[in-house]
């Protein structure tokens, strides 16, 4: 079965990469009428794909989103904080990760909203009502994210990918390859999170020795200190308001221009 699905595969890969004529001569030649995958060629020179490739890429795009998702937004920033968040207040599983997950997540499309709202207005509403060919469409929408992008990321992260891959230094934002920005961006995104996540862990850290010391010095060693200073950081992150400050914190470090 394994051996079937690498041909099938390979075939498939095979259609996709080659011109529409090889692709139909090479059904013939192993007697395969596949009507529903064919690639077209119309009179004024546009490629139109049958459904089935259509749907192939959407699926494919679907699969794609997650790591779209990780890697060229704020979500991973926010995450990483929101949980370095929870274990400096030593609440274990509190908020659970689905809540952290759904908070990272409605954050990033309030963060990213600007972003997605001019790609929308410059790529994807004339792409859909057929004034802007795809090529122009995807060119105008990835200059886009490249300035969220570039805008986001240390200067020193994207310089240190761009020496890696041999590159001079680039005139503007949409001649960064996205092979070098993306992963720039992330490392910065990582040494970001852990240097907003160390200032938030100080605090907690200083009540946790606090109640430590106090319970040594009664000689209450068999008391849990964790257990102690639990509700002593509850009861001063309430009194902050320490869920607006991180959040209002989170979304002001970041710039759409």
């Amino acid at each position: 079965m394994n051996i079937i699905f690498i041909g099938i595969k390979s075939l498939f890969l095979l259609l996709i990469i080659t011109s529409p004529i090889e692709a139909e001569s090479l059904l013939e030649n192993f007697g395969l009428g596949l009507p529903a995958i064919n690639v077209s060629d119309s009179a004024d020179g546009e490629t139109t794909y049958s459904l089935s490739l259509q749907i192939l890429a959407l699926m494919t795009s679907i699969t794609v989103l997650p790591s779209l998702l990780l890697g060229m937004t704020s979500f991973t920033r926010i995450i990483i904080v929101l949980s370095i968040l929870r274990q400096a207040m030593g609440t274990q599983q509190t908020p659970p990760n689905q809540v952290l997950v759904a908070i990272a997540l409605f954050l990033t499309l309030f963060i990213m909203s600007p972003t997605l709202s001019k790609i929308n207005t410059t790529a994807l509403t004339p792409y859909l009502e057929g004034t802007m060919q795809a090529e122009t469409a995807l060119a105008k929408a990835s200059n886009t994210a490249k300035d969220f992008l570039v805008y986001n990321t240390r200067k020193n992260d994207l310089q240190m990918f761009a020496d890696m891959a041999g590159d001079a230094t680039y005139e503007s934002n949409s001649d960064v390859p996205l092979p070098v920005l993306l992963p720039a961006f992330i490392t910065s995104e990582l040494k970001t999170a852990f240097q907003i996540g160390f200032l938030l862990f100080l605090p907690f850290l200083v009540i946790d020795m606090v109640i430590a010391s106090t319970l040594m010095s009664l000689g209450m060693m068999m008391l849990s200190p964790m257990l102690v200073s639990l509700p002593f950081k509850l009861l001063l992150f309430v009194l902050v308001d320490g869920w607006a400050m991180t959040v209002g914190s989170l979304v002001a470090t970041y710039s759409s221009s």
